[in-house]
């Protein structure tokens, strides 16, 4: 460990995870890894390259921008993009194979000649997509540019709201709208190769919406998308640090800013070098915990912003030892379900926010000349 902090990516564990959620695919149905936001914080390249080795066809992204960084990484894979305005580099995305969605009247008219677009509709998420009362139009306008050679309607799509509470009610008004949504576009004469509705949560409880594609996103780095259900997934980021300052404090001690933490012991008090700008959600002052030497110890005082401390108690600790503030949960340390729980957040949010300045180390038992830090 050569960085004082570092994020460690298990791609074995990625590996294991793509395979899982490509086996619980419906037959005939391909994966779409989904690789936005830097891989999920995990780093998008050795992420894609991962994926698309064990199982994966397509990948996705949020933006143009995004599915640069893959193009530009020398991965020609099958991607879709599908977050933008109406006025980004579209003839880039044609030129490069990039498939786009389209999610208004707006962005159908935007598309340069050329495009393979996956028409986006809101069958309930309200969030984006077209919306229902556009839609009959905008298939009709979609189906009559693809007669005329404009483009290609190669993929229909939405997004379920609630497939990560199972029985929800809303999951089948999903289904039952996208099926209608997909009669109208067939009626307009559209005949899309994939069309695809299941997230993460999706693939693993709801096998009527696999469709010909399923997106698989959370679950590829291995959190269980369903509270109480196992699918068998494992944990691929492990965030570690070394301590950089120990000191043995008498009772009464205030710690950190304010002192909102003060001893009732002599305990010795350990400095770990990463903060909120790292990542370490402020919300875990007085509340969170790390694992030092297999001992699970509580984060004391307030998260700085490059800085926070643990109460280490009666542990011996020297300067440079391993302190690991997440990892996947086989020993004492905490797993990044627990610190979004304390940060009343989710696992998403933690991970995606797992700071630049940390690099990532990559290893790999099954492809050790793999191994190496970004």
């Amino acid at each position: 460990m050569g960085a004082v902090a570092e994020a460690v990516v298990d791609l074995d564990a990625v590996a294991h995870n793509t395979r899982l959620l490509a086996d619980l695919a419906a037959p005939g149905a391909a994966t779409l890894a989904v690789v936005k936001a830097n891989g999920f914080g995990h780093g998008v390249l050795p992420v894609a390259r991962t994926v698309l080795a064990s199982g994966a066809t397509w990948l996705g992204v949020t933006s143009i921008a995004e599915a640069r960084q893959v193009r530009d990484g020398g991965i020609d894979a099958p991607m879709l993009a599908w977050l933008y305005g109406t006025d980004d580099d579209f003839a880039w995305a044609v030129r490069h194979d990039v498939d786009l969605s389209v999610s208004t009247p707006e962005h159908l008219d935007a598309m340069p000649p050329g495009a393979a677009v996956h028409l986006k509709v809101d069958t309930g998420l309200t969030r984006n997509g077209v919306a229902w009362a556009d839609w009959p139009d905008l298939v009709r306008r979609a189906a009559d540019l693809e007669r005329r050679g404009t483009l290609r309607v190669r993929g229909i799509w939405s997004h379920l709201a609630s497939a990560d509470d199972p029985g929800n009610p809303s999951v089948a008004l999903q289904l039952e709208r996208f099926e209608e949504a997909l009669a109208v576009a067939g009626k307009a004469g559209l005949s899309p190769q994939v069309r695809h509705l299941a997230n993460s949560a999706g693939i693993v409880d709801v096998p009527a919406a696999h469709y010909d594609l399923v997106r698989a996103g959370l679950a590829l780095y291995g959190v269980e998308p369903i509270d109480g259900v196992v699918a068998g997934l494992r944990r691929a980021m492990t965030l570690r640090a070394r301590a950089v300052n120990v000191k043995r404090v008498p009772p009464g001690t205030g710690v950190s800013y304010l002192h909102q933490y003060v001893t009732d012991r002599d305990t010795t008090m350990v400095l770990v070098p990463a903060g909120y700008a790292d990542g370490v959600p402020r919300l875990l002052s007085n509340r969170g915990a790390v694992a030092i030497g297999g001992v699970r110890c509580p984060i004391a005082g307030r998260v700085a912003m490059d800085q926070f401390v643990v109460d280490a108690g009666d542990l011996t600790v020297a300067l440079g030892d391993e302190i690991v503030l997440f990892g996947p949960g086989d020993g004492a340390e905490p797993t990044v379900e627990e610190w979004a729980a304390w940060a009343q957040t989710n696992p998403h949010e933690i991970l995606t926010g797992i700071g630049a300045r940390v690099p990532r180390t990559y290893v790999s038992a099954s492809e050790p000349g793999r191994v190496g830090t970004q």
